[in-house]
């Protein structure tokens, strides 16, 4: 857990079902045990609370709840293009929690997101100050979704895909 007490941030990244949020979970689940608090949340899910706080006038506070957690874990990172006020949301996010993990998971290379920011500054100063103090974990292999389908006696089994 070197890397929750030197507070370095963990991106594992790959292909959709292999994995990278249940490792995101267990690494949570590990920091909890060292002591640590964790919050995990859906990027998508963290950028609209913010956008909230915006509309509400909580900003600050919300941004503080964010900034708080020894771990913040954001899933599904990188998902779509970013607005630029979500793109401002995740740079102010990932500044004031300099020093303190992050797990990210998402399906594209960090090497990815960067045409995924409106702005290319803020971009690249985001993606410094993330890329540069991370673990970045490259996950591969077949989605494992398949065979949590429920299962019908008359079904044939499934034949996996040519290549």
């Amino acid at each position: 857990m070197r890397w929750l007490h030197a507070g370095e941030s963990v991106i594992p990244f790959g292909p959709v079902g292999v994995g990278k949020t249940h490792i995101a979970q267990a690494l949570g689940h590990l920091a909890v045990r060292q002591g640590a608090h964790v919050r995990f949340a859906k990027t998508s899910r963290i950028l609209a609370e913010l956008a909230g706080g915006h509309a509400d006038r909580t900003w600050e506070k919300r941004i503080r709840e964010l900034v708080r957690p020894d771990v913040l874990i954001l899933d599904d990172f990188a998902m779509r293009q970013l607005t630029a006020a979500h793109a401002d949301d995740l740079y102010e996010l990932v500044s004031e929690r300099q020093g303190r993990s992050l797990i990210i998971t998402s399906n594209r290379a960090p090497s990815d997101w960067y045409p995924l920011f409106p702005n290319p500054v803020v971009a690249e100063s985001l993606l410094d100050r993330l890329i540069n103090t991370s673990h970045q974990v490259i996950m591969n292999g077949p989605s494992y979704r398949p065979n949590k389908r429920p299962k019908n006696p008359t079904d044939k089994p499934a034949k996996p895909p040519v290549k």
